[in-house]
């Protein structure tokens, strides 16, 4: 019989009840609290130590409080963080200059979040169907993939597939299309209607499950985007900067996006930045006054992602995603478990489909990893993503995949585990009122 033997201690109980009595219930996390982070590692607050397989959803690519990140995030935050942009500040063209010829783009335009991201680009895209391709006002159309996922604003959620995201926020953006992913004939029928702007797509599918396409995918939506003069959105907000074993996903096949939205590790998991790139013909659209941001392009934020960038071109971190991701897909094809339906993955970004009759099993998963000092997050019921930092070396791959296979993945054993979690929860639940809130 198996044993679950993570308990959560007063001082854990503490926090999740503060959480729990004055947060918004809008997050459903792994039951553990993390109070330190130091390269691939995430110590809790009782000291415990666990290997981060999530990296923030790819925000901590380049590893746990980077150094260098660190260095200047406190020197920049000890001179200038914020001016707005109402006046110019030393940083920030310095910023645009590197940032546009690390990715060979015209322009930048500065923001805070992915999904503050992925709005512009589709202001962008509106801006220049009306002005360059001539759509007529107000019926430009903006495709989109199914299964996507860019965020949780109205727009966002105007273009997504998952009930989930969208039931009970309508009504909804209009303009907005969807096509199958990894499905050219059909978005091919789509651009026909000249009245579409853009097609945005994630080179690979992250929230979805690591969803990877068919080569040739993404060449052939380039190709297609071209013959009907519809602008190409890469949202590599996830996908980008070295995840995928390529410094962008879109550099597998390589292609050129329009309009390039990048995010999360733009500041190594230290702060909110996010840019979208474009060339002169569609940014330019965009006049004073008319799109921007308090907090975008602030001095803190380009000096971090400049350091950022920096970082995983020096330390290589591209190629060891690629070489690490191999090394992981093998190390889990060696589990042979039974709860395990398909491991797929590019660099390091990586999940596992589980094979069970329980909806809900790659969550109770993820619990017994927990108590193996593995820190993973399931998606979409059956699926865990396995993308740690970047600087993951061969050793810890190896340790990890041993955690791994201690982690319960033993069908024999599930049931008595569920009853085990089942009666933790309750027992939490019990310890944080009679403890914590009375």
């Amino acid at each position: 019989m198996m044993n679950h033997t993570h308990t959560l201690s007063n001082a854990a109980l503490k926090y999740l009840a503060l959480e729990d009595q004055f947060g918004a219930h809008n997050y459903h996390p792994i039951p553990v609290v993390i109070e330190k982070g130091e390269g691939v590692y995430l110590y809790d607050v009782d000291g415990k130590k666990y290997f981060d397989f999530l990296s923030g959803y790819s925000a901590v690519n380049q590893g746990h409080c980077h150094p260098a990140i660190i260095k200047t995030l406190q020197e920049q935050a000890s001179k200038l963080t914020l001016t707005s942009r109402a006046f110019h500040n030393n940083i920030l063209g310095e910023y645009e200059k590197y940032i546009t010829s690390y990715f060979g783009y015209d322009k930048v335009l500065p923001m805070n979040t992915g999904v503050e991201g992925g709005e512009t680009a589709i202001k962008l895209a509106r801006r220049w169907g009306y002005n360059v391709k001539g759509i007529p006002e107000n019926q430009a159309k903006i495709i989109f993939a199914e299964g996507n996922f860019w965020g949780r604003t109205l727009a966002a959620i105007s273009s997504s597939t998952d009930p989930s995201s969208y039931q009970g926020f309508g009504p909804y953006m209009p303009g907005f299309g969807l096509v199958p992913y990894n499905d050219l004939i059909t978005l091919e029928k789509a651009f026909q209607d000249n009245t579409v702007a853009a097609f945005m797509v994630e080179p690979i599918q992250g929230e979805a499950g690591v969803v990877i396409p068919t080569e040739g995918y993404l060449k052939g939506v380039r190709d297609l985007c071209t013959l009907y003069n519809v602008l190409f959105i890469a949202d590599e907000i996830q996908t980008g900067l070295a995840r995928t074993g390529k410094m962008l996903a879109c550099d597998h096949e390589n292609i050129r996006p329009d309009i390039l939205i990048l995010g999360k590790a733009l500041s190594g998991g230290t702060l909110p930045i996010s840019a979208v790139l474009a060339d002169n013909e569609i940014m330019m659209q965009i006049k004073p006054g008319e799109h921007g941001s308090t907090y975008g392009g602030n001095p803190l934020a380009c000096a971090v992602a400049m350091t950022s960038l920096e970082v995983l071109k020096s330390e290589k971190m591209a190629e060891n995603a690629e070489a690490m991701g191999k090394l992981l897909r093998s190390e889990l094809a060696k589990l042979n478990s039974p709860l395990i339906k398909i491991i797929r993955g590019r660099g390091l970004l990586n999940a596992i489909v589980i094979n069970h009759k329980d909806p809900e099993a790659a969550w109770e998963l993820c619990l017994h990893l927990r108590d193996e000092g593995v820190l993973a997050k399931p998606t979409h019921g059956d699926k865990i993503r396995f993308a740690p930092p970047l600087i993951i070396n061969e050793k810890q791959i190896l340790d990890l995949s041993g955690y791994v296979k201690s982690g319960h993945l033993d069908e024999g054993n599930w049931d008595n585990g569920r009853a085990a979690l089942t009666l933790e929860g309750r027992l939490i639940a019990d310890r944080i009122v009679r403890e914590i809130l009375l």
